[in-house]
C-alpha cells in the first residue's frame, strides 16, 4: 500500500508539471531544480520553499534525462 500511494504521488506531480506545460515524465521539483540552476526565479523560489521540507530537495530531483519535451520552453 506505501508504495501504491508513493506512485500516486509522482503520478500526481508529473501531472501537475504537464498541465503548467512541462514534460509529462518529470516531476515538477526536477524542472523547478533545472531552472532554479539558470537562475530562474520561479525555480529559486519553489526549490527554496521546499528545502524547508527536504534539504536540497530540487538538487536531488533533477532527471537529467527528462525535459525534453515539454510542450512550454523554460
Amino acid at each position: 500500500m506505501r508504495r501504491y500511494l508513493w506512485n500516486l504521488l509522482i503520478s500526481l506531480d508529473q501531472l501537475a508539471n504537464t498541465v503548467a506545460g512541462g514534460s509529462p515524465d518529470e516531476t515538477i521539483s526536477s524542472r523547478a531544480g533545472k531552472a532554479m540552476q539558470q537562475g530562474r526565479r520561479w525555480g529559486c523560489i519553489l526549490c527554496r520553499f521546499l528545502h524547508w521540507f527536504d534539504h536540497d530537495h530540487c538538487a536531488k530531483s533533477i532527471e537529467p534525462d527528462e525535459g525534453g519535451d515539454a510542450a512550454v520552453a523554460d
